[in-house]
């Protein structure tokens, strides 16, 4: 697949891949016309990779990643990161569940006509 193909599939800019060729997260070849060309595979690690990147985690671990999701061989160092970068997650995932009821909290005042909020059509 061609550099272009991949972005749009994945959702994601040509800069963006071009970024994670050069954080070692993605490889691509060169066709003789110096094209860069993608396995089929590249579209759905390019979509890991945002995921892993909207979860927090550096280039560095992600890298570190990539190769164990295909082999699903971890080492011990990094299962520990791992580890600790999933209990970051979950707390991460409890505050935001905390803002979104404290959210739900002023919608439903904000909803019921009476004293101590304005009631705004939408």
């Amino acid at each position: 697949m061609r550099i272009g193909e991949v972005a749009a599939q994945a959702g994601v800019s040509v800069r963006a891949l071009r970024y994670y060729e050069e954080q070692h997260l993605l490889d691509a070849t060169r066709s003789s016309g110096g094209q860069r060309q993608y396995p089929d595979t590249a579209v759905e690690r390019v979509k890991l990779i945002q995921q892993l990147y909207a979860a927090g985690l550096p280039s560095r671990t992600i890298r570190e990643v990539l190769p164990c999701v295909a082999s699903g061989e971890v080492t011990p160092a990094l299962l520990k990161r791992l580890a600790a970068e999933r209990a970051r997650i979950d707390q991460q995932v409890r505050e935001l569940l905390s803002v979104r009821d404290r959210l739900d909290d002023v919608i439903a005042t904000a909803e019921k006509p009476g004293p101590g909020c304005t009631h705004v059509d939408a």
